[in-house]
């Protein structure tokens, strides 16, 4: 398998062109099968609706793509079978938080989760609140997810221009950086207690990466792609 693909995004330019997702109608039968039986073992994995990417281009920096909607049982059950080519990406934002002495703060998803136990950047799939007058809105998207899942708000972090693109297969990760005034021990503790807060919190642990030697095999392919890149190293 390739290695991923990183590209520098400096603008985005994503319209919500709704379709008809074949792969969500012609194997109806297979997906409410599959996702019965992740509610059985998961009960509080959510079936609201989701919104994919069908068509993109990257050109002079801006990338611009357009996004269908469909239930997040099929948007699971074409992820857990190793998305077959079916027209469309998992395209994402995703929030890379860099604290004052340059490490990187990762979250690890709670049991509950579809994907329990993997350690990544705050993120989620858009949804269709993430659509204004018609467009998707990934910046709202990313500081809705930051909060929901750190409590880390616009006073706390400061978001760097434009996006890093990870390429990998049909999965499209446009991870913004947060930079934030703390350092990583004391802003993991602040992560924590909001956790803590929460009576059902996404995650239930944050982890500190301060370069390759703390990679983790529970880590997605597109977060030690941009790690490698951020840490600058091979």
């Amino acid at each position: 398998m390739s290695e991923p693909a990183i590209l520098r995004v400096e603008r985005l330019e994503l319209s919500f062109v709704p379709m008809p997702w074949a792969f969500a109608h012609e194997r109806r039968a297979e997906i409410d099968a599959y996702f019965a039986a992740l509610r059985h073992e998961r009960p509080a994995v959510w079936n609201g609706r989701v919104l994919l990417l069908h068509r993109y281009a990257m050109r002079d920096g801006v990338l611009r793509g357009d996004f269908l909607e469909t239930d997040y049982a099929s948007f699971a059950a074409w992820n857990a079978w190793g998305c077959p080519p079916a027209g469309a990406y998992d395209c994402f934002g995703a929030a890379a938080i860099a604290a004052a002495d340059g490490a990187v703060l990762l979250g690890v998803m709670a049991p509950y989760t579809y994907n329990a136990g993997r350690v990544y950047f705050p993120c989620g799939t858009p949804d269709p609140g993430d659509l204004v007058a018609g467009r998707l809105d990934l910046d709202r998207s990313v500081w809705r997810e930051l909060a929901e899942e750190t409590g880390l708000t616009p006073g706390d972090v400061s978001a760097e221009p434009g996006w890093t693109a990870v390429a990998d297969g049909s999965l499209i990760a446009l991870v913004k950086l947060f930079r934030s005034a703390q350092a990583a021990e004391p802003l993991r503790a602040r992560m924590l207690a909001h956790l803590a807060s929460e009576p059902q919190p996404e995650l239930c642990d944050i982890r500190i990466v301060r370069g390759p030697a703390d990679f983790d095999p529970a880590m997605p392919r597109f977060v030690t792609a941009f790690l490698t890149e951020y840490f600058g190293t091979d």
